[in-house]
């Protein structure tokens, strides 16, 4: 008895390897992963070229950041092919031993819930600001009269569980990749407008580079690394996306992550870069947020980037969930059978649960800054390297951690001083 309840967990648990199951190819793959990276970071990215003193040292704290962020792809993908395990918290325990996987999932599933808080707290501020745009743009007047229909706690009340819940039901990954294409489509509109707007703009801002020397230069320059870091997060999806795949190559992999992360690169850049150069130092933490609001250009942006948010918060929900559910279908396994029926309903359940918990820590906690400071924080990246690798990828594997430390440190000790700084 005892072993046929382990055998259907294990069935309905783990991703189905039947032809049927629609698996996931290098266009939908490399969508997805630049859906996963491709979030809130984006509003912030023209702040952080100017808080780091210029173009030219965030691109540069860029291009380092992308060298350890796709190393680190191509190690737990590697890892994920040794394994053979087809989530982040099953190849952590494989490779690390049961202790750590355990502390993996504790701290996999509380990144993961931090993020959808965080993604919700900015869809609901975009909602926000966007009934603010379009009432100033259409009535000239700056007061809106509230209302219960207006309030746009109500207003993500109903996306989520209109457009969210749906998207989020499915078990696999892979159907993922329709709406991370219009997604990617919906923020690439947001890039596409603030180049346009630099371009079309009367009177050129001069901006003059900013260069620090000594302790206050190394300051700026790794004060911005916890917001690129932030946007360029894949990596817990990176596994769940790899096990989907058609062909598990490890160069097709390294094909595939080099791919998504320069056109992350190339999108975080360029909005950086134009931002940056259209507003100087007056460049507001939300790049929106520098625009009239009766910019109709900037309306359809700021509509587009939420929903562009909301298409990725399903895959951060289904890999936080699939945590969640193979533990109770475990537990209920070592009771009774676990069904076809019974593991619909708990997932359902699961995801109902997750949505509505989220829902309510949003409408509580609205500053997205302080989200954002906790997902940093507790960001786990393991990157297991196997005993017949060289001593030269031990060594990086050694720098990596060291940095991934630094970063730790750094990002909880600014996220701490500014907490103390509002009491």
């Amino acid at each position: 008895m005892e072993e046929l309840a382990r055998e259907s967990i294990s069935l309905l648990a783990k991703p189905s390897l039947d032809t049927d199951i629609p698996r996931l190819g290098t266009f939908g793959a490399i969508f997805i992963m630049l859906k996963s990276a491709l979030g809130a970071g984006l509003l912030n990215f023209p702040w952080a070229f100017e808080k780091a003193g210029g173009v030219g040292t965030a691109v540069w704290v860029e291009m380092v950041s992308l060298v350890f962020l796709i190393s680190g792809l191509v190690a737990l993908g590697y890892a994920s092919s040794v394994s053979r395990q087809s989530t982040y918290h099953d190849v952590v325990r494989h490779v690390c031993g049961p202790a750590v996987g355990q502390l993996c999932e504790v701290c996999f599933i509380f990144n993961l819930f931090m993020i959808c808080v965080a993604f919700l707290v900015v869809v609901q501020d975009q909602l926000e600001k966007l009934c603010d745009s379009i009432y100033e743009a259409f009535s000239g007047s700056t007061e809106i009269q509230y209302h219960w229909y207006t309030d746009q706690r109500f207003t993500l009340f109903i996306l989520c569980f209109v457009v969210i819940l749906p998207l989020s039901i499915p078990k696999e990954i892979s159907i993922q990749k329709y709406t991370s294409v219009m997604g990617t489509l919906a923020a690439t509109y947001l890039t596409v407008a603030v180049i346009v707007k630099y371009c079309m703009q009367e009177d050129i801002v001069v901006v003059s580079q900013t260069y620090n020397s000594g302790i206050s230069s190394w300051a700026s320059m790794f004060s911005v690394i916890p917001t690129i870091c932030f946007g360029f997060q894949c990596h817990e999806a990176s596994i769940a996306i790899y096990s989907s795949m058609e062909n598990k190559k490890i160069s097709r992999w390294v094909f595939i992550s080099v791919v998504s992360m320069f056109f992350c690169l190339l999108i975080y850049s360029l909005t950086g870069i134009f931002g940056y150069l259209t507003f100087g130092k007056n460049v507001a933490a939300d790049i929106l947020m520098s625009y009239p609001g009766d910019d109709v250009a900037m309306i359809i942006a700021r509509l587009l980037f939420g929903f562009s948010i909301v298409t990725i918060y399903p895959i951060i929900l289904l890999l936080g969930r699939s945590v969640i559910h193979n533990l109770l279908l475990r537990f209920w396994g070592r009771f009774s059978i676990v069904t076809q029926s019974f593991e619909s309903r708990s997932r359902v359940m699961l995801t109902v649960v997750w949505i509505m918990v989220t829902l309510l820590i949003t409408m509580f906690v609205p500053d997205m800054s302080k989200v954002i400071s906790l997902c940093l924080i507790f960001t786990m990246q393991t990157e297991p390297v196997p005993s017949r690798i060289s001593m030269l990828l031990t060594g990086w594997g050694v720098v990596t951690i060291i940095c991934g430390t630094f970063v730790f440190g750094q990002s909880t000790t600014i996220a701490i001083m500014e907490m103390f700084d509002e009491l």
